[in-house]
């Protein structure tokens, strides 16, 4: 048996909008259903809201996302997290950062740091804070 993580996102009306962003970066397939689809509509205003979705690439990529109900508390807080992705190939690294960055908020420029050869921090258009970085190599 293997454990994995897998970052979940919460919005409020934006979800798909985010997965269709994430999906355009990283590839991969996105599934999303609506509260209308789970016959689940608590407001008729938010029925087209995504109930449960997700971003899953071959790669191993895996984000899911959706729409807290208006009537439950949300707050988007700041830096409530952070997704990090991790390559071994700077090149990938660097074209996944390239296009994340667009409309992102710069926090730390993708450059080499003391403990990784490649490591960047942005905040994206929707609030989200990520962190790409390249593998350093183990010496162990």
């Amino acid at each position: 048996m293997s454990v994995t993580t897998t970052t979940h996102l919460n919005f409020r009306g934006t979800a798909r909008e985010a997965l269709d962003h994430y999906r355009s970066v990283f590839g991969g397939r996105t599934v999303a259903v609506t509260y209308a689809d789970a016959g689940a509509v608590r407001n008729e205003s938010e029925a087209d809201w995504v109930m449960w979705g997700e971003v899953a690439g071959d790669d191993g990529f895996h984000v899911m996302a959706y729409d807290v109900p208006s009537d439950l508390p949300w707050n988007q807080g700041e830096n409530p997290f952070f997704v990090s992705v991790r390559g071994d190939d700077a090149e990938e690294i660097r074209a996944l950062w390239g296009r994340l960055a667009e409309g992102s908020a710069v926090v730390r420029p993708l450059e080499p740091a003391p403990w990784a050869p490649l490591y960047g921090m942005l905040t994206d258009r929707f609030g989200v804070t990520w962190v790409l970085d390249v593998a350093a190599p183990y010496n162990g």
